[in-house]
């Protein structure tokens, strides 16, 4: 028994002394034929809906590689699996559980939490101890501008959000012969960081286009009311109205532009999936544009899944429901990484990093190439205008499933 003891007490001192020291194994954690992924998600508090859709995403971009053979590394092929952690929707919860994947349960290989905050709160511990990680969740062009070296992200970044807005605008412009310095273009947007992120691409695309923003109003985080914004988008007549507070910003700005019927040519926010605004405002949620990283009718393909259009099948089959695009970018995570093992052809995680950041693939997600600061640079967000109760991609116009309908009908004429 003492003995027994001792022999445990030598393996603990000896863990405790690589923890200290910093020294770990360059070879990612296999168990097995398993190579084990690490995941501090939110199964619980404010985040935990689409923490739910980060995992079942995940889950099912595991189950489709092993049951395709899994990953052929130095001529022997690897299933995937992955161990979960409860980050419980807070930051700092969050980093300490990466931490505890990396140090005591030994992962090398790290996907992301969901939301920009988990993201930023994590990136520091993966970078510390050098561990790659691919996130499909953490939106915020803030978390690349840090110099990180490990972190990737398949999403694109918070400030394209809605740049697809006024570069639409423009086009609609030209169309009719009208110079796009001739738009106006009206913000209200929440004063959160990922709300500003999408105003800083909104201005940039705009003056890119030369065009006038009649309005920049920053909205207060614990938004209630939009009627001063409204007013003055009554007055100033825009051309294009912008809105991102998350989900009750996309609930007040049709809620509010319905009752006090205001017309405005064209109407882009964010969250509208979230907010559920077809299903809780009708007809009332027609022509509006809605900004999504993703979507089922796009014709990206790949070995995979084929198409998004039978990715979101086999979705739906497996889960109940149709993927939002928190779970199409999870999975794509997930097949970037088997991707990136495969051609590293090796468990070594510098070999990985570097692998990683060389990709350049089409997914079933979009395609897929990062930049020096680990940002996904080859895939566009997309624009669905909500036609009679319904998505439709319309934006941009190569991607598009259905013609713009524009400008929206004046509430008199509804």
């Amino acid at each position: 028994m003492l003995k027994k003891f001792m022999n445990f007490t030598c393996v603990g001192l000896a863990a405790a002394a690589l923890v200290l020291v910093g020294v770990w194994p360059a070879s990612a954690k296999v168990v097995g034929d398993t190579i084990i992924f690490g995941a501090a998600l939110s199964f619980s508090g404010k985040y935990s809906t689409n923490g739910k859709h980060t995992k079942n995403g995940y889950e099912l971009a595991k189950q489709r590689i092993n049951s395709m053979g899994g990953v052929k590394v130095g001529g022997k092929t690897y299933k995937i699996d992955i161990k979960y952690y409860d980050d419980e929707s807070t930051p700092a919860r969050g980093a300490q559980l990466a931490e505890r994947l990396i140090v005591q349960d030994g992962i090398k290989y790290m996907l992301g939490p969901y939301s920009s905050g988990l993201t930023k709160a994590i990136a520091p511990v993966t970078e510390k101890y050098e561990i790659p990680m691919i996130e499909g969740n953490g939106a915020s062009r803030s978390i690349f501008n840090k110099g990180y070296q490990y972190v990737f992200a398949v999403l694109s970044t918070s400030d394209f959000y809605l740049r697809e807005a006024v570069n639409l605008a423009a086009e609609v412009a030209q169309l009719s012969k009208k110079d796009p310095k001739r738009v106006k273009v009206a913000l209200a947007i929440e004063n959160d960081p990922f709300s500003q992120d999408i105003r800083a691409g909104v201005l940039e695309d705009a003056k890119r286009w030369g065009m006038k923003v009649v309005i920049d109003d920053k909205l207060p985080p614990e938004l209630n009311d939009m009627s001063a914004t409204l007013t003055k988008v009554k007055v100033l007549r825009p051309d294009l109205l912008v809105v991102s507070g998350h989900s009750k910003g996309a609930t007040l700005a049709i809620k509010q532009l319905s009752q006090k019927k205001i017309n405005v040519p064209m109407l882009a926010i964010t969250h509208c999936e979230a907010a559920k605004v077809i299903k809780n405002f009708g007809p009332l949620a027609d022509y509006t544009l809605c900004a999504a990283q993703w979507a089922p009718p796009l014709t990206y393909k790949d070995k995979w899944f084929g198409s998004a259009a039978q990715y979101a099948k086999t979705f739906e089959k497996k889960y109940g429901y149709v993927p939002p695009y928190q779970a199409a970018e999870s999975t794509a995570a997930v097949l970037v990484y088997a991707d990136a093992i495969a051609r590293a052809n090796s468990f070594d995680t510098e070999k990985v990093r570097d692998a990683i950041a060389a990709t350049s693939i089409e997914t079933f997600y979009g395609n897929v190439k990062f930049d020096a600061t680990g940002k996904n640079i080859a895939k566009p967000m997309v624009l669905r205008q909500i036609q009679n109760g319904e998505y439709k991609v319309v934006a941009p116009t190569r991607w598009a499933t259905s013609k713009l309908i524009h400008p929206r009908p004046k509430w008199s004429k509804r």
